[in-house]
């Protein structure tokens, strides 16, 4: 690991208890030019504005043709330009809100360390009482899966389902991982042909928007980031999830193993587990993904309007 971050020039850590900051402003000028650029990826309009915390200023990014049905919020470390290929389908169901998570690469500002889980339970349940005043529905990649895991178990009172793609927390990091990080992160500074066809062998598309690779470096060489390893959620956590769960994660997936998946799911009382074809949560074969994202989303908002109570019809006197 130490002789890839020479290669690829990437920024220390954040120190220990630490907040992200930025190496330089010069980087961060030249990051949020790139950022500025790939955010055209989104659907449009593409609503942006900052959350304010106890804790942090957050940068959201907002795609809300239909503001009445209940909030989808996405999740993940670094920022939410990734989810570029989801917004829409998922918009179909309520409001979205992409989450640029404070420690990391982006315009979002923490005033402490985010990785506690209790810390960062606070803020996320902060944040989602001023998005909306109805549960979200919290969709998270990796480590926003672990987030998402966190916020259930931790403050679940905002919360009303989690979606986890390939979720990052429910097994140990072993070599595979590492190794699948390290080739990842090498393949994305190749030439594009040969990184064509690294994508296809990674089941990684996003590495051919170069855009998104710009992003990604610009930020992983100018910004020291807050440390994220979580540790493993215990199977009494896992039980004490009481949400509607969905988890989905790929066969040749680098961060869990499928008999993995569906022995940690199983601890979840009300979990979906799929395993889908490739390394990751499906993300090479998009419109098969979002769809069982929003039918899982939209039915269980279906499931929270029913559980509303009603009102009693008004009689005249």
């Amino acid at each position: 690991m130490f002789g890839i971050k020479r290669i690829t020039g990437a920024a220390d850590l954040a120190a220990k208890g630490e907040p992200g900051s930025w190496v330089s402003e010069a980087a961060r000028e030249k990051f949020m030019a790139a950022y500025e650029r790939v955010f055209a990826l989104w659907p449009q309009p593409d609503e942006e504005f900052d959350v304010e915390t106890a804790t942090a200023t957050t940068h959201v990014h907002a795609y809300r043709p239909h503001p009445d049905g209940p909030p989808v919020v996405l999740l993940s470390a670094f920022n939410a330009a990734s989810w570029y290929p989801h917004v829409a389908a998922l918009a179909k169901v309520g409001p979205v809100y992409g989450i640029d998570m404070p420690g990391d690469a982006n315009p979002s500002v923490a005033r402490a360390p985010m990785t506690p889980p209790a810390s960062c339970a606070a803020w996320l349940d902060e944040l989602l009482g001023q998005l909306s005043d109805r549960p979200a529905h919290l969709v998270g990649y990796s480590y926003g899966g672990w987030i998402a895991m966190n916020q259930a178990i931790r403050a679940p009172d905002r919360v009303a389902s989690i979606t986890l793609l390939d979720p990052a927390g429910l097994t140990k990091l072993d070599a595979r991982f590492w190794f699948w990080l390290s080739i990842s992160g090498l393949a994305t500074l190749t030439p594009m042909p040969i990184r064509r066809l690294l994508a296809r062998w990674l089941d990684l598309p996003s590495m051919l928007q170069p855009g998104l690779m710009t992003l990604m470096w610009a930020g992983t060489r100018g910004y020291h980031a807050e440390p994220k390893f979580p540790g493993v959620l215990t199977d009494d956590e896992l039980r004490a999830i009481g949400v509607p769960t969905l988890l989905i994660t790929g066969a040749r997936s680098a961060l869990i193993t499928p008999a993995q998946a569906r022995a940690r799911g199983s601890l979840i009382p009300h979990a979906e587990v799929a395993i889908v074809p490739g390394s990751h949560g499906g993300f090479n074969r998009i419109d098969e993904l979002n769809d069982r994202m929003a039918a899982f989303i939209e039915a269980h908002a279906t499931d929270e309007q029913a559980a509303q109570p009603t009102q009693p019809p008004t009689t005249n006197r």
